[in-house]
């Protein structure tokens, strides 16, 4: 590879980047100076002989006579290595770049990553795998699984069923929303949540977890494992029932939250 062919890779790259900060001359001039610092494609490593001419002709070109590395190799890596390091350095000095993943919590069915910068929201909202909307009163005959309602709110505004009865969704007035599935030990849904993280809460006897404020919420297909971004999610409640994962969305604080999940039947 020739330093015009490095370059014009370089700029490719570039063009397919997003990064807010710091501005772009800045990053160029980090870049050049990295790369200027560094030997030429041309340079010899002092640790590698180069072939005498009695041992060019046995040899393949640009090797040593022993058999060494080529030597050219050797200093394009030189090369390569700059340019990670300088991409690394640029990247850490994004928002993105210093968004760490602190600890992934698994429960009921739902994979939560915690990381130390807010994620990037969905932009795009998506619907859950097959979903299709049924009358509330027929949700449980299509469930692969026993199928609760929130007492306290009454009978469902609407209800869906999604992913080959995998997911049951039922929604109130006023933007409740309550998610059942089976909360096996492969997760269905997965979040991205930044701080507050999320707090215990007490529902019925076992630990649920509250998480504030907006965040990305996705769903895991079966059986490939992909995993599609659904939408952001408003402060939920998630929680286990025996072997049902729930996912209450919704309600105004998590105390009320707490109240509508003691009140499944």
């Amino acid at each position: 590879m020739s330093s015009d062919d490095l370059e014009a890779e370089l700029r490719a790259l570039a063009e397919s980047l997003d990064v807010p900060a710091p501005p772009p001359d800045q990053v160029a001039a980090a870049v050049r100076a990295r790369l200027e610092a560094a030997p030429p494609l041309e340079a010899v490593s002092s640790d590698v002989p180069l072939p005498t001419e009695a041992a060019s002709s046995d040899v393949p070109s640009g090797r040593s006579a022993k058999g060494a590395r080529p030597v050219r190799r050797r200093a394009r890596w030189k090369v390569v290595a700059v340019v990670v390091a300088v991409i690394l350095a640029v990247t850490a000095a994004t928002p993105q770049g210093r968004q760490a993943v602190l600890t992934i919590l698994r429960l009921a069915g739902i994979e939560v990553t915690l990381t130390s910068g807010t994620p990037a929201p969905v932009a795009t909202p998506t619907g859950l795998p097959g979903e299709r909307a049924v009358p509330p009163g027929q949700a449980a005959a299509q469930a692969r699984f026993p199928v609760r309602t929130l007492t306290a709110l009454g009978t469902p505004r609407r209800a869906t069923v999604s992913d080959g009865g995998r997911v049951v969704s039922m929604f109130w007035p006023g933007g409740v929303r309550l998610d059942q599935f089976d909360g096996g030990m492969d997760p269905y849904f997965f979040k991205r949540l930044g701080p507050p993280f999320p707090q215990d809460v007490a529902v019925n006897g076992v630990t649920g977890w509250w998480l504030q404020g907006e965040h990305p919420v996705g769903y895991i297909t079966r059986p490939d494992h992909t995993q599609i971004p659904l939408r952001q999610a408003g402060p939920t409640l998630i929680w286990q029932r025996g072997a049902i994962g729930y996912r209450l969305e919704g309600a105004a604080s998590m105390a009320r939250a707490a109240e509508l999940a003691r009140s499944l039947g």
